[in-house]
């Protein structure tokens, strides 16, 4: 409901307008400069964003990660600094922005979704990342919670690991988009684990709580499937671009994101269908448990049917004169006689439901 709210709130401001959506305004912006090539790199963290000017006459490759939407100034002087339109301005700040990217005139926009998983919480937390990529530059947008999937390719840049200090900020780009990817694995696995469990409950002792297993897991594959089935779409439009922003050798990689996010969605399809097998075998194990139990009392009101059509026979109680009467009810052994018939009358029932395999 507050993500509706929120696009409903957009949709009625004008083109342009700025407005921020991070939900931690109350901390400060945090821009962090790798700057580097094959030789060094340099690490920094500036307190404005006038302060990244000097690396953009520099032959090296600049990396400028801002943690932190809720400052308006920061994105305005971000904008006139690297001449970024007022709408890819405004699809940074909407947090909700389906994966994608757009062509603009010296700089490519991207945005992507970075998925964790919370142990604790047992659930999958989301948070968009943007991406604005140029020549020798890329600029990356986080907004809602501190961390991310990107401590890999820091290490790489700082300890010189890998081709990526040899490679252009296309390369940068490949290797962010590929850390996502590779993260959506790991919460692969995690359910993966998950649906194992669930499934030896579900053969040994469904209860309810599984069926809210199997609905969570469920829901978690749907929220799945949704942020990553944009990125297929996203990463062919970068490999189908003729942007010169995107070299023919990263092309390359970015056909490997490419395979990546599909055994993602192959994965995805295959948990679901896997999901609503396991949905039909706890309505089915539900059904058979609940036709055990309406056999068990079917069984037990036949028995007691001709027990109670007996004990209703003497329960009537004539003894007249009448020659119609009910001599039994003066016998000296009547009453053992007629729980004799009783008793015989059950365990024939039970040897015919025995010779007819019900139980």
């Amino acid at each position: 409901m507050t993500k509706l709210f929120t696009k409903l709130h957009m949709a009625h401001k004008p083109a342009g307008a700025l407005s921020c959506e991070g939900s931690q305004n109350h901390k400060e912006v945090k821009i962090t400069v790798f700057d580097y090539h094959e030789k060094e790199f340099i690490e920094e963290l500036v307190p404005t964003v006038e302060a990244c000017a000097p690396f953009r006459d520099k032959a090296s490759v600049t990396w400028i990660n801002i943690d932190g939407l809720h400052s308006a100034d920061v994105l305005e002087s971000l904008s006139k600094a690297y001449q970024l339109h007022h709408l890819v301005i405004e699809d940074v700040l909407n947090v909700n922005e389906r994966p994608k990217m757009e062509s603009f005139d010296g700089y490519l926009y991207i945005t992507a979704r970075m998925l964790t998983y919370n142990n604790a919480k047992e659930a999958i937390e989301e948070e968009q990342v943007s991406m604005i990529l140029g020549e020798r530059f890329l600029i990356t947008f986080q907004a809602e919670k501190e961390g991310d999937v990107f401590d890999v390719i820091r290490d790489r840049i700082r300890n010189n690991r890998g081709r990526i200090r040899k490679m252009g900020a296309d390369y940068l780009t490949y290797s962010l988009l590929d850390a996502i990817v590779d993260h959506y694995f790991l919460i692969l696995e995690k359910l993966g684990e998950k649906i194992v469990a669930v499934e030896e409950e579900l053969t040994a002792s469904p209860t309810p709580e599984t069926l809210k297993a199997i609905n969570k897991i469920k829901h978690h594959l749907v929220f799945l499937r949704k942020s990553i089935w944009p990125l297929r779409e996203l990463v062919s439009a970068v490999i189908k671009t003729e942007s010169p922003l995107i070299s023919e050798s990263a092309q390359v990689y970015f056909k490997d994101v490419y395979d990546h996010t599909i055994q993602t969605i192959d994965t995805i399809e295959a948990f679901r269908d896997t999901v609503t097998g396991m949905l039909d075998i706890y309505l089915s194990s539900v059904s058979y448990r609940l036709n055990e139990i309406m056999k068990v009392l079917t069984m037990i009101a036949t028995i007691f049917m001709p027990l109670t059509f007996i004990v209703g026979i003497y329960g009537m109680n004539f003894n007249t004169a009448s020659p119609l009467n009910m001599p039994e009810l003066n016998w000296p052994f009547g009453y053992v006689l007629v729980l004799g018939m009783m008793v015989i009358v059950f365990a024939g029932m039970m040897i015919f439901f025995r010779r007819k395999k019900w139980f």
